[in-house]
């Protein structure tokens, strides 16, 4: 293995300059740095750990539960960075906050999606794993996160997601001066016909380094684009947040309640009711 090359310092991380000792077990993964303000508004206290690059890092509580958030830029490249040396650092939790394109007609912006599988169309993953290696959400975060949801009274749809490297052409949209990929016009609609619910960035990426890995990931996303009317609002950005934030908290109910039971996963069998 061509170790010279690598880092030698192996506490604090060379992108995220962060250590063990600055983030919790579950760490938030928004796209956007700012969002980061938009996050940690929920927590009951925050401190800021590290900002270098497109990763600003805060770890803090809710509710007695210990949190992090660390923003991973734009893309799954950047976002493969950032599982990688949280992972190094300890991190085994994962859950991707963002924002997204909706692709069913039922589906309207300030909704939630809440991810189970990806559609690996972005091409970090494939530099790990064989591309036919499924991009599957862990289903106690998924269960966590419709748990959250359904508490908060939110608008939220459980599906397949679709992955992107692009923002434009990849996602169906035109390019500059009117530019249009092979196939793009027809993206949506076989997207829609195959009933993936959205289209975002990073969520296959995160997912699939987590389960190579051993580790928990899912994704929760606001809808900014109705794919199949037109209309874009970041209206609703706070609610991906805010169910990150509880579902956090309940994953942590949920992992005390398996140690008291004597069991290693959770199950239909267990309650989270106080």
């Amino acid at each position: 293995m061509p170790g010279d090359s690598e880092d030698p310092n192996t506490d604090v991380q060379y992108h995220l300059e962060v250590t063990a000792e600055d983030v919790a077990d579950t760490v938030l993964l928004p796209g956007n740095p700012e969002r980061l303000e938009v996050i940690v508004d929920y927590w009951d206290d925050h401190e800021m750990r590290a900002h270098h690059r497109e990763y600003r890092t805060a770890t803090g509580s809710y509710e007695g539960t210990p949190i992090s958030v660390t923003s991973t830029g734009i893309g799954s490249p950047s976002a493969a960075i950032a599982v990688e040396e949280l992972a190094r650092v300890g991190c085994d939790t994962f859950i991707r906050v963002g924002s997204c394109g909706a692709v069913q007609p039922e589906m309207d912006v300030g909704d939630l999606v809440i991810t189970t599988g990806g559609l690996r169309q972005e091409g970090t993953s494939a530099e790990y794993v064989r591309e036919d290696y499924p991009a599957v959400a862990d289903y106690e975060v998924v269960s966590a996160l419709v748990a959250a949801a359904e508490r908060l009274g939110y608008d939220y749809h459980t599906g397949v997601t679709m992955s992107a490297d692009s923002f434009y052409a990849g996602q169906g949209r035109p390019g500059f001066d009117g530019f249009e990929a092979a196939g793009s016009a027809d993206l949506v609609e076989q997207l829609a016909e195959a009933n993936v619910k959205n289209i975002e960035m990073e969520a296959s990426a995160i997912m699939t380094l987590a389960s190579v890995y051993g580790l928990r990931a899912g994704a929760v996303c606001t809808v900014y684009a109705d794919r199949q009317g037109g209309e874009f609002s970041t209206e609703g950005e706070s609610r991906a947040a805010e169910t990150a934030t509880l579902a956090t908290h309940l994953l942590a109910k949920m992992d005390e309640t398996k140690r008291e039971a004597g069991v290693d996963r959770w199950h239909a069998g267990l309650s989270l009711e106080d």
